[in-house]
């Protein structure tokens, strides 16, 4: 495996709201902080990025949207590296991988508008 984050570890162990300005450990904070270097580094070195949802206490629609779909919608990161390079890891709730798919997908149809 390439590029790996774990939100619990890189991140915290309570993901918060959807902005900064929301409060702590928000999907916008952990897309501009963590994410973004972690996929432009999975990116250089053409590697695949694996992302360790599991760990957490939960994650609200709002920081998934905000941390996945901001990367095509505020980051402009290629949806065909998402969509071929990004895996998901997601063994307590499943459903977190679907979801953030959709995030992504969404985001990608509103670009191609």
């Amino acid at each position: 495996m390439g590029v790996i984050v774990s939100i619990l570890k890189d991140f915290s162990r309570i993901p918060g709201p959807r902005y900064v300005s929301e409060g702590k450990f928000s999907g916008e904070q952990f897309r501009k902080e963590v994410l973004v270097p972690k996929v432009k580094e999975a990116m250089e070195s053409d590697s695949e990025i694996l992302i360790d949802l599991d760990g957490v206490s939960g994650y609200g629609t709002s920081f998934l949207e905000e941390a996945f779909g901001g990367l095509i919608r505020e980051e402009h990161i290629p949806y065909e590296f998402l969509k071929t390079k990004l895996k998901l890891k997601s063994e307590e709730d499943p459903d977190y991988k679907d979801e953030i798919w959709e995030d992504i997908e969404n985001a990608h149809k509103e670009e191609c508008k």
